[in-house]
Formats: structure tokens, sequence, C-alpha cells
């Protein structure tokens, strides 16, 4: 995977605050989408009550869970690494340890991880998580303890996440699970299930929650969260055999983000991951009507052939996709987007890259994630089209994509300087400890010396440099609009 501008968190052991009633412990990490982070704060939460505190020391752990992800090969292949770590310390450190596989890759693989893999103890899918606890009861009597039956109505809703590896800042609230847009490379809606959206009562609970507990920017998250669509429960293509009454009173994605924007004034507002297909401009509306929405938009568009986006199954062509980025700019002006890219598809051509190329000059991205074609086993590309790209080919094109993406960020950045932002400060930076790191509203890096200021002040900075990927500047004060 490539991305340009982001700190990436995979791979790192998540912890939390301990309990001194727990006794056992636990080692979780995670892999891929912030949603598979979400789901560890999940799990974390449904152990402790079984008794476990979090450690980062894999050596003193009960139970090694990993939490894994399908969309790419090199995913894959680095769990597969992890468990091998996790064997080594076993064989010689902790023979007692018990090993779990969660999330996508276990829902893919299913019984094979315990055939593959004779570390793992035990296999949990998406959807399972609840059921850890009698898992773990299995594995103790020595019985293979397996549970990827993926659900049409689970969303964790009932569960308060524990916040792993949390800075106190920041915090991602789950609102929908699944995808059905079945595009034709992607293995999420064999392991995630259909859509389903999660009652926004219990969203504005924990939005609250957070709030009290200082927290000062959310993220709303779902695999499609424009497709959010709560009408009393249930699939979101079931929703056209709801009642009269639960369709007239169904909350839609651009709803619910105004309901949570305006209960929450002085907290900043995110959300990810959008689809062209479904992103609807009354969404652009209620952001351009809140000051604490933040102008950012991830809108993954994958290749800017249309020939390409019909063989990914992709609902739109990119001149819809053009004009949808026409409308969003004419509303938010200011708005930043950053993008997924796909180089080397099956049967691309050099006039298809090149398509690529114009789209991304045409939109002028700021950052993007980005990746040459890896077959995932199950996929309708898989099974349908032949892998016919060269590697070299593949990875020429990726480079060719990166080094645009490079020069449109680094454009965009320039931008800024000699101009004043609001920055959220979310750590210290990571090359100089003299240094405060956080995010703009556009969710660009800015970094700036600490003087006065602490974790979870939002500051105006004045930006006197920028590389490609973070703005570098000067605090001039505490942001008025946020001060309490």
């Amino acid at each position: 995977m490539e991305k340009i501008i982001d700190e990436s968190k995979q791979g790192e052991a998540l912890t939390l605050e301990t309990s001194q009633a727990n006794t056992k412990k636990l080692f979780i990490e995670s892999y891929g989408c912030q949603m598979n982070f979400s789901d560890s704060e999940v799990v974390a939460s449904i152990l402790a009550n079984e008794g476990y505190n979090t450690t980062t020391n894999l050596e003193d752990a009960d139970l090694v869970l990993v939490n894994t992800c399908s969309i790419r090969e090199k995913a894959e292949l680095t769990v597969r690494k992890r468990l091998e770590k996790y064997q080594a310390v076993k064989r010689k450190k902790n023979p007692m340890m018990k090993v779990g596989v969660l999330g996508c890759m276990a829902e893919r693989l299913k019984s094979k991880f315990l055939e593959e893999e004779k570390i793992v103890d035990l296999v949990v899918g998406p959807d399972a998580y609840k059921d850890i606890p009698n898992l773990l009861s299995e594995v103790e009597e020595g019985r293979e303890a397996i549970n990827v039956i993926l659900s049409k109505e689970e969303t964790y809703g009932d569960i308060s996440p524990v916040r792993l590896q949390s800075n106190g800042v920041t915090a991602f609230v789950s609102i929908t699970r699944g995808c059905d847009n079945m595009c034709t490379f992607c293995v999420v809606p064999f392991t995630r299930g259909r859509e389903r959206s999660r009652d926004p009562q219990s969203i504005l609970e924990e939005v609250k929650a957070l709030n009290q507990k200082g927290f000062k920017e959310i993220t709303l998250l779902g695999q499609n969260v424009d497709s959010y669509l709560w009408y009393g429960g249930g699939l979101k293509k079931d929703f056209a055999k709801a009642s009269p009454m639960q369709q007239a009173t169904a909350v839609n994605f651009a709803q619910l983000m105004d309901i949570v924007a305006t209960a929450n004034p002085k907290m900043r507002i995110r959300f990810s991951t959008s689809n062209p297909q479904d992103m609807t401009l009354d969404v652009i509306e209620v952001m351009a009507k809140h000051k604490n929405i933040c102008n950012y938009i991830h809108l993954p568009v994958q290749s800017g052939s249309d020939r390409i986006l019909k063989l990914m199954n992709r609902q739109h062509t990119a001149q819809e996709y053009r004009t949808l980025i026409d409308n969003i700019k004419a509303i938010i002006p200011n708005i930043g987007i950053s993008q997924d890219m796909i180089t080397g598809f099956p049967t691309e051509t050099e006039a298809d890259h090149q398509d690529t190329l114009e789209l991304m000059r045409y939109v002028g991205y700021d950052y993007g994630f980005m990746f040459y074609y890896s077959e995932r086993p199950g996929t309708l590309a898989e099974r349908k089209m032949e892998d016919d790209i060269p590697l070299e080919i593949k990875k020429r094109r990726l480079a060719e994509v990166i080094a645009l993406q490079k020069e449109l960020s680094r454009n965009n950045l320039q931008q800024y300087k000699g101009k004043v932002v609001e920055i959220l400060i979310e750590k210290e930076s990571k090359k100089d400890p003299n240094e405060w790191s956080g995010r703009n509203d556009q969710n660009i890096v800015a970094v700036f010396p600490k003087e006065q200021y602490q974790v979870g002040d939002y500051v105006e900075v004045l930006i006197e440099e920028c590389t490609t990927g973070t703005l570098i500047g000067k605090a001039q004060g505490y942001a008025p609009y946020w001060r309490a």
C-alpha cells in the first residue's frame, strides 16, 4: 500500500486503562482499515468484562488477538508473518498463551486458518465478537473454536467501546457495517456482509459520552457511510419492505450528521468512507451548514477510465464523478478531497492509465491511497477476469500515480503558506519532541513549536513552510470558536 500524507497505526499493539479487578492480559494488534481499529475497541470492551486488561508486552499475554485485513494480498502476508512471531514467543517464552485471529481474513479463510496456522486457537469473524468468551471456553476444553457467521443485524451499538491507544482527543464512532456495492475487485461484501445501520440514538449517546470525557473530534465510520439509513433496524436493501411509518421517519446520513453536529457544537466531526455513487449533495449542504463538520471528504474513485470503472462494477462514470466534484466544490470551495486508486486492473491499457492521471489532475486531490491490483479470492474479478497486466507494468503505473499525487499534494500545500489555519493538537511530532502535531479542517497535518499549548487545544497556526505532506508554522493563539 502507498498512502500520501498519512501516519498509519497499522500493526501497533493497542492498550487501554487497566482495571485492578482484572488479572488476565490481552495483547491485541490491528491491521487494515479504521473499522478494524474500531472493532478492536469493541473486542477489548467485551474481554474487559471477562477479566482481561490489555498489555503491550507480547510475552506477558494470556491471550493474543490479531485483527486482520483481506483487502490486499500484502495485508494477509503481514498477518502470516505476525503469527510466526507469536509462535516463536509461545514456544520459547509463554507456552500457555492462546492465539486468535479476528476480522476479514478470519471470515474469508474460516476453518482453513486452523488447518494452515497450527498456532491459531480461535477464529472469529467481524460479526461474532460477542461470542469470544464462549469460544475461549471451547479452547480451554480442547475443542476447535470458530464463529464466522455473518449477521444481518449486528452493529455492536449496545457496547461501549474501550478507547485503545487513545490520545484522549480523537475517536472513531461506528455507524454502519457491511457493504452492498459488490465492486468486482473487493472482498469486503463477503467478509463484512450486507449493509445495516446503527440506531441514531445509540450513536448520539456514544458521542455525548466522548464529549463529556473531553474528546474533541470524532470520525463517523463505516465501509460506506453515505448509505447510512435507520428505519428501525434491518438491512438497507430491505427498506422498501418497511412500513409507511418507518419510511416516513427514517434517518439518512445527512440527517444523522445534522443531528450529531447540532447536539455537539464544540466537537469537530469527520466521516469515512464515502462512495461516489451514494454521495448526495444534501450531505455537502449539511457540511456547509455546520462549522464543526470538517471540510474534508475521502471519495474513492479507483480509476479514471469508464471502461475500467464498468469492469470494476463502479456505478458511476468518470464524468459523473467530475460533476460530483464540481458540485461539491461549488458548495464548499475550500474542501479537502482524497482518493483511492488502483493501477493494473485486468485489461487496463496505457490509454486507461492516462485517463486516471487526467482525472487526478482535474480533481487536484490533497492526498491518496494508491495500490496496484492484486486478485482477491472469491471476488468476481478473480473468478471471471484474467490478471493479465505484468507486475512490472502495474508497479510502473503505480509509481506514476504516486509521483503525480506528490506533485498535486505539494501544490495544494503551497497555497497555505502565509495563511492562518485552525489546528487541533493531537500528539507530539514524531520528528521533533519540541513540536506539536495536529490536523486542519482539510485533514492535512501541521507541526509547530509547543510553547504553552497542550494536546487537545485548538490553535491558530500561521503557516510558514510546507513539505509534500506537512504544513510547518507557528502558533498565533487559541482558536476563538473552539474555546469552551
